[in-house]
């Protein structure tokens, strides 16, 4: 809100801003309104104790800090994913001071998203997780409400996995696959992980060609430098050699940075630098994209 008044402010990125991890006495779901999704999202933590097989420059979570909550409580996330999809669903939610400015085009549930303070695919009873939410959803008769699983794909060639990715197949699922260099290099650099780039790269063709999927990308300033025209080709080049192998991708999302990074040497692209990388995955690449702003201004 205004100071001093009762209309809602007229600066939409405040709702993007911030997008913590924790609602009330909930340890484990969240609400947020999402500009990727359009609506509200619910999210599902599946890394409380906020270990990451990734290291990225760009992530917002605090990892020096210890987390008071170090292991998910099956019964109690089910119990407050069953809560926020009534506070959702009934309004009430909107009424809550963080969300009561939310706009009435947002004031809709879009999705439940396992998400979270880590790698959501890390957790080991993952197939079974997805499938008891999924049974939540569907007593609450939201069958056309999507599941979306917000993703490194480091862990794809799991069975564990690929159960729980036919889980979200049967359930109304999306895949959003986090591919973000077009080199091993660049991709070091942000990631900072062991896993090799080419594991990633298979792990999302594979699974491209059971289910179409969406990329998420997210690209920055490092030391105030935007990626090199290479590295962003390259990028196309990889999303190519994926639809080649038979690999299906419904949507690249194209974003930047929009809440506060772990390192002080990353900033946002500018909105007409997103725009170029949008409109060069569309022309090298053919697919589909879309961009996503650090701000309504730069």
């Amino acid at each position: 809100m205004n100071p001093g008044t009762n209309q809602p402010t007229d600066d939409p990125t405040r709702l993007f801003a911030r997008h913590p991890r924790s609602f009330e006495a909930n340890r484990f779901v969240y609400p947020v309104v999402s500009r990727r999704s359009g609506g509200v999202s619910v999210g599902v933590n599946l890394n409380p104790d906020k270990v990451c097989n990734f290291d990225c420059i760009y992530c917002q979570v605090d990892r020096v800090s210890t987390s008071e909550t170090r292991f998910v409580g099956t019964e109690q996330l089910l119990a407050e994913l069953d809560a926020m999809l009534s506070l959702v669903t009934s309004g009430e939610l909107f009424a809550h001071p963080r969300f009561r400015d939310t706009p009435q085009a947002l004031r809709r549930l879009n999705d439940i998203a396992f998400s979270g303070d880590g790698e959501p695919t890390t957790y080991r009873d993952f197939d079974r997780i997805v499938a008891a939410c999924a049974d939540v959803k569907r007593r609450h008769g939201l069958d056309g409400v999507r599941m979306i699983l917000i993703t490194n794909a480091s862990m794809f060639h799991r069975p564990v996995v690929r159960r729980g990715l036919a889980v979200l197949d049967e359930n109304q699922g999306e895949i959003w696959a986090k591919l973000e260099a077009g080199s091993e290099e660049y991709y070091k650099l942000v990631e900072r992980t062991t896993i090799p780039f080419r594991q990633i790269l298979d792990n999302i063709a594979e699974a491209a060609r059971v289910r179409p999927l969406v990329i998420q990308a997210l690209f920055m300033r490092i030391d105030g430098a935007p990626p090199s025209q290479a590295e962003c080709e390259a990028f196309c080049d990889r999303l190519s050699e994926i639809t080649t192998a038979g690999g299906k991708l419904r949507l690249v999302q194209i974003y930047t940075v929009a809440r506060p990074p772990a390192e002080r040497s990353v900033t946002p692209l500018s909105n007409a630098e997103v725009d170029a990388l949008v409109a060069l995955v569309q022309h090298r690449t053919g697919l589909p994209a879309r961009g996503y702003y650090g701000s309504l201004d730069v």
